[in-house]
């Protein structure tokens, strides 16, 4: 039987009007207007892994749902009533207006509890927050797309990006990594992303296990399997902190431009607004002047990684 603690049809979340009109993005002024609070309902819930799991909600309000916008690199606060709320990356395409996508890891309090929660619970948003990759400026160029773990859920939205504007660019190298094959996740589309879609996909783990026949080792091996003319492309990492230093450093080494290499910095973020300074990093709060960052900024923020 499931447990009703999570169903929550009639409970009202209180919030202000809805802005009347897409947010502008490229103002910082407009960060106030995000912070709305959208009614959703979980439709779907798909399990990756033990510690992973892919959730699917849909805006309740037909208008707040046509309204809502996000770029790829953005996160939104998403809130389970009664436990509170928690930033995650956004996972879906930008261009589908009729669901969110959100890969969840369980890690604390309130994810813990989503991981018990059932298709048909509510909860809320507040958002888009935050700074995206400027895939714009990529146009015309090869792209090199680097996830460790988990680092490939916010990978994914411009990877859907790239997918949907696929005559925009050039050579697209996809390099994941993770500890050993069950963490692997989204493997159901790796096929796709090869086949249908032209991307180079390049996978390995650090530790194998039975019946794994790819490559095992760490992330940066995987660069002898490539070539890139550094002066056309760009490169996209997700993934712990740490693994930003090597793949970065490699990447510098290679040629490639630090304003060429963008990260998402996920840094004890909170609020998403910069009011609560728990993701203070100097003056800058990453929240609000991240998540994405171009490599260059990030090696003069002290301690941002």
């Amino acid at each position: 039987m499931h447990d009703m603690r999570f169903a929550i049809p009639r409970q009202d979340i209180n919030r202000e009007d809805f802005a009347s009109s897409i947010p502008d993005f490229n103002r910082k002024s407009e960060i106030m207007k995000t912070d709305k609070g959208y009614k959703c309902i979980i439709t779907n819930i798909v399990r990756l892994t033990e510690q992973e799991k892919l959730f699917r909600l849909r805006i309740i309000d037909t208008r707040e749902r046509n309204i809502f916008r996000f770029r790829p690199g953005q996160f939104l606060m998403l809130e389970l009533p009664g436990y509170g709320d928690v930033p995650i990356s956004i996972s879906s395409s930008n261009s589908n207006h009729e669901f969110l996508e959100l890969c969840i890891r369980k890690a604390g309090h309130v994810t813990s509890a989503l991981f018990s929660v059932v298709e048909g619970t509510h909860v809320a948003i507040r958002g888009p927050f935050g700074s995206a990759f400027p895939m714009d400026e990529m146009t015309g160029n090869n792209v090199l797309l680097i996830a460790g773990g988990l680092g490939i859920a916010p990978l994914r939205a411009p990877l859907f990006w790239i997918n949907e504007h696929r005559d925009r660019f050039f050579n697209v190298h996809m390099l994941y990594g993770a500890k050993d094959p069950e963490q692997l996740l989204f493997t159901y589309q790796f096929n796709e992303w090869k086949m249908i879609n032209h991307i180079t996909l390049h996978t390995i783990v650090e530790h194998s296990t039975a019946g794994w026949q790819g490559k095992t080792g760490i992330i940066t091996d995987l660069f002898n399997d490539i070539s890139f003319d550094q002066k056309m492309t760009y490169a996209i990492v997700c993934g712990p902190p740490v693994m930003f230093k090597f793949v970065c450093s490699y990447l510098d080494k290679a040629g490639i431009p630090m304003n060429r290499m963008f990260v998402s910095l996920e840094r004890r973020m909170h609020c998403g607004m910069g009011k609560c300074c728990r993701c203070m990093v100097g003056s800058t709060f990453t929240c609000v002047d991240g998540p994405v960052f171009d490599y260059w900024s990030v090696m003069n923020l002290k301690e941002a990684i």
